[in-house]
């Protein structure tokens, strides 16, 4: 019997979306109040996947095929005023996950390629793929965008590239969880563009680097110069806070929304398929092929973000090296 590429996609949407059946961590409800909010919590399908919490679903051997763990949880350290909670998440799994993965795949793929080098032969398979994604990466977007002498910047914006890349990918398959779809993920993620654009612009233009914050421009008329200082100084500081805070929140709307509308067709196929008589029904099987589509989409989706932030990371840092002129 083959199975059509259609069947293959939906079998795949149908085990992703395995675990969102594994969302009760409360005790059986004591009144019918309670067995009210937590049924209405049992069909909030869509709020646990998309969010970070100290549970996760991994595969089982035995049916349903996946069993839910709860993560370890520390004593908080206390530091003078501020309480910090070290205990692990699940989009702190998945970003060690993925910082292991990338790690581990590129650093087989170098030397794999420099295993070919050495012996006169074209790196293929992984190697040429990863070679392939580096040098358009670096001579197409980064060089370009970032000005002469950029070479020194290629190092974190491929890290930041891969490292995106990688925990959006991780996000689609099975019982994965997209750590890019968690605000505190993306405006760190932001705040290392932010320093390191700062830190670019402080040592290639030296003490020209105030005219960043400060405006002063001498072209202006004597008396114009102060009154266009007062207005558009802080326009200058606000200018430098929203780069970093588009850069999270393009990141994270873009992974959330996404996961949502999957999730959201995958709902509709279960709740079409317990009023029909079979799962063939063009009416349960409109909602998971627009499921399947979205899931394609996805991945483009993974790709292009990372692309983006990298792209936009570069143009921030070749404008604030180029400032003084």
């Amino acid at each position: 019997m083959k199975i059509g590429p259609f069947a293959s996609l939906l079998a795949a949407v149908l085990l992703a979306a395995a675990p969102l059946r594994a969302q009760e961590h409360a005790e059986a409800p004591a009144s019918a109040a309670a067995a009210e909010t937590a049924q209405a919590e049992k069909v909030d399908i869509i709020t646990p996947h998309i969010t970070d919490g100290n549970h996760m679903e991994v595969p089982w051997i035995l049916p349903p095929f996946f069993k839910e763990i709860t993560l370890p949880h520390f004593e908080p350290v206390h530091i003078g005023p501020v309480t910090l909670d070290l205990s692990p998440t699940k989009h702190v799994v998945f970003l060690f996950i993925g910082a292991i993965l990338l790690f581990t795949l590129l650093t087989v793929s170098a030397r794999r390629h420099a295993r070919a080098t050495r012996s006169g032969q074209a790196p293929k398979g992984g190697p040429n793929v990863a070679e392939a994604m580096i040098l358009y990466i670096r001579n197409e977007v980064i060089l370009p965008n970032v000005g002469h002498h950029g070479e020194k910047f290629v190092p974190y914006l491929l890290t930041v590239f891969f490292f995106i890349l990688t925990l959006n990918l991780l996000g689609l398959v099975p019982f994965g969880s997209t750590a890019t779809g968690n605000i505190s993920v993306t405006a760190t993620l932001a705040f290392l563009t932010f320093v390191t654009v700062e830190v670019a612009g402080i040592r290639a233009n030296g003490w020209g680097y105030l005219n960043t914050l400060f405006y002063w421009n001498n072209d202006l008329p004597v008396v114009m110069r102060p009154l266009m200082f007062l207005i558009m100084s802080p326009v200058e500081m606000i200018g430098k806070l929203t780069k970093p805070f588009a850069l999270a929140i393009r990141l994270f709307a873009n992974m959330t929304a996404g996961h949502i509308v999957v999730l959201a067709f995958v709902g509709l196929f279960f709740g079409f398929a317990g009023t029909v008589l079979t799962f063939s029904s063009l009416v349960a099987l409109a909602p998971i092929t627009m499921a399947v589509l979205i899931m394609v989409l996805e991945i483009f989706v993974a790709f292009l973000q990372a692309f983006i932030f990298t792209l936009l990371s570069s143009v921030f840092i070749g404008q604030i090296r180029e400032a003084h002129h």
